[in-house]
């Protein structure tokens, strides 16, 4: 049985280090990565994305920066970089598709 929750959640996480691949070499705050998340489910939310940013700085992935206005501003490190570019594997967590190429 598919666990819906869990394919979405790791697809928002795949969906946050190419957005903030893309947005190298200065990051982006969170109302792009949200913006871009909206592609792919129109009802993901402002909280969502928090959350996932925050499992990504928990696993060194990202660097955010927590403006005392509310706004966040996150950034990849040099191992979300890794991940993003298939440099090095991917632990499970997050769904990056297989390298076909």
């Amino acid at each position: 049985m598919i666990d819906h929750a869990k394919v979405r959640r790791e697809g928002m996480r795949w969906t946050i280090l190419l957005t903030l691949n893309n947005a190298r070499p200065i990051g982006c705050h969170e109302e792009l990565v949200l913006m871009t998340a909206h592609a792919m489910w129109p009802d993901a939310t402002a909280l969502e994305i928090r959350r996932e940013l925050d499992y990504l700085e928990d696993r060194d992935l990202v660097e955010l920066h927590k403006d005392p206005g509310g706004r966040w501003h996150a950034a990849l490190t040099r191992y979300g970089t890794d991940i993003a570019e298939y440099t090095i594997d991917c632990e499970p967590g997050i769904a990056r598709p297989a390298k076909y190429w």
